[in-house]
């Protein structure tokens, strides 16, 4: 049996589908992996996210792929993949959950709190974002794009001050930066399925999902799973500036949501405790309560 591997060029997508394709060659040793590096339409323009239709454009050309079965599988980083699929594709494998947390990137270590009035934080994350102005309005906001070590790179040029990137990114890089701080997460509340990589194939693909579900962490499926149902509910995309946390304690799930407006300037906030047989039904009442508060709205303000 072959498995064709469907991902984008960077270096970051490339470690993402080796470490896929190791995974598949540990369970079986049998099967032949074949990786198929491909441009899509979001590597070939520097446009704003906004303006292009956000990180979903990543992800069509990898699914055109499995439609057109030039590949069989595509990996993603999950919280780039938007949380109401095709009825065509499956997320059928995820992995143990890498760091959720975001990384302050700066030339001098400093933290959040400890930054400078009127520095500039390089992030186009609308979620980033909306958390900051809350924390630290008398900062200022550049959007920025490209891969991790192209934003790293305007760092150093100095196009801004600090720049914050999702922690995993830069571990499975292995990229070294002397100066960084962690953000935790009562200060920036990480994305859905942040940390995760996700497997995705044909939904009508059986025989190929059997076979790939000996490398699915179950228990991280849930979780990711979870977050990803939150923001489904909530009409949410990459776009939206929604985030929320599941993580297991002692054998229950820790949930923590956020939901903010554009600008920061108003947010609802939940924490609640649930475990792995009522988690689905209580991500539906907890979306339900916070658009009774309001949040599908908040999001669009």
């Amino acid at each position: 049996m072959k498995i064709r591997i469907a991902t984008r060029k960077s270096k970051l997508a490339l470690f993402q589908a080796e470490y896929v394709a190791n995974k598949i060659k540990q369970q079986n040793q049998e099967i032949e992996v074949e990786l198929i590096p491909m441009s899509s339409e979001g590597d070939l323009t520097d446009k704003p996210l906004h303006q292009i239709g956000g990180k979903g454009l990543f992800i069509k050309t990898l699914e055109s792929a499995l439609l057109e079965n030039t590949a069989d599988i595509a990996v993603h980083s999950l919280k780039d993949v938007p949380a109401k699929l095709d009825q065509s594709f499956k997320i059928i494998s995820v992995f143990k959950r890498a760091s959720a947390s975001d990384i302050l990137l700066t030339k001098d270590g400093a933290s959040l709190k400890s930054m400078q009035k009127d520095s500039t934080i390089g992030t186009s994350s609308p979620r980033r974002r909306a958390q900051i102005k809350i924390l630290r309005p008398d900062l200022n906001l550049c959007a920025v794009r490209g891969n991790i070590a192209t934003r790293i790179k305007k760092l150093n040029e100095g196009d801004f001050d600090g720049l914050i990137v999702a922690k995993a990114a830069i571990e499975r890089l292995n990229l070294s930066f002397a100066n960084s701080y962690e953000l935790s997460y009562q200060e920036i509340l990480p994305a859905a399925s942040q940390g995760y990589i996700g497997v995705e194939c044909i939904s009508s693909n059986k025989n190929l999902i059997k076979v790939l579900d000996s490398i699915n962490s179950k228990k991280d499926m849930v979780l990711a799973e979870a977050e990803r149902n939150f923001v489904a509910q909530l009409n949410g995309s990459c776009l939206s500036p929604i985030a929320i946390y599941c993580r297991e304690q002692s054998d229950q799930i820790l949930v923590t949501a956020k939901v903010l407006s554009q600008n920061g300037d108003k947010q609802i906030f939940k924490e609640i405790i649930s475990s792995f047989n009522t988690i689905n039904q209580d991500i539906k009442n907890l979306s339900k309560e916070f658009i009774s508060n309001g949040a599908d709205k908040l999001i669009l303000s």
